[in-house]
């Protein structure tokens, strides 16, 4: 990943600040897929993931005159991204605590909330599914800088930056994270 733009993206973003649509649209193609992943692995729901990256691309066209060209697109818009999936957890969060309030199990919601339609029951899949879910289950400061470098590509210098941290505690949370997912998965073959 290069600290700036390339030109291609640089002229792709002018034209998406002067109304292209067109531009942004190719910018959007460029980023959906990574973006996706980096959503998914974080909330750990395919349908909220598909949701949230939605949401990323409408709120980033309405704020696209705040857009720093020198910064690649993508680093913008996984910022705008990682605030709506830290705005999903403190929903859930809330509504958790607000069932738990009437008495119903928290553990049913949760199942609830994560369960998807099974696929064709792979083991690889079920394997992934696990994944997502052990590391939706991270606590915030554990689950980015995982994601930013392992998901999104980032080095750690950049998640730092990005996270506002510094790269000695991004390289203690990446550890913790990963003590984490071994702990919980039970393997550290599917965390590596």
């Amino acid at each position: 990943m290069t600290d700036g733009p390339d030109e291609d993206e640089r002229q792709l973003a002018a034209a998406a600040r002067a109304g292209g649509r067109a531009a942004f649209d190719q910018l959007v193609r460029r980023e959906k897929r990574p973006l996706y992943r980096f959503v998914r692995r974080y909330v750990g729901n395919a349908d909220d993931a598909y949701d949230i990256v939605q949401d990323t691309f409408v709120s980033a066209w309405l704020a696209l005159e705040r857009y720093d060209s020198r910064q690649p697109f993508a680093f913008w818009l996984r910022a705008i991204a990682l605030n709506k999936c830290r705005d999903h957890g403190r929903r859930q969060a809330v509504r958790r605590r607000f069932l738990t309030l009437f008495s119903l199990a928290p553990e049913a919601l949760d199942e609830e909330l994560l369960s998807e339609p099974e696929l064709s029951g792979v083991a690889d899949e079920r394997r992934l599914r696990r994944l997502d879910q052990a590391i939706a289950a991270l606590p915030r400061q554990y689950k980015e800088p995982l994601l930013l470098t392992l998901v999104s590509g980032l080095t750690q210098q950049q998640a730092a930056r990005e996270l506002g941290v510094s790269i000695k505690a991004v390289e203690m949370r990446m550890r913790r994270a990963r003590e984490r997912l071994r702990e919980s998965l039970g393997s550290a073959a599917d965390v590596e």
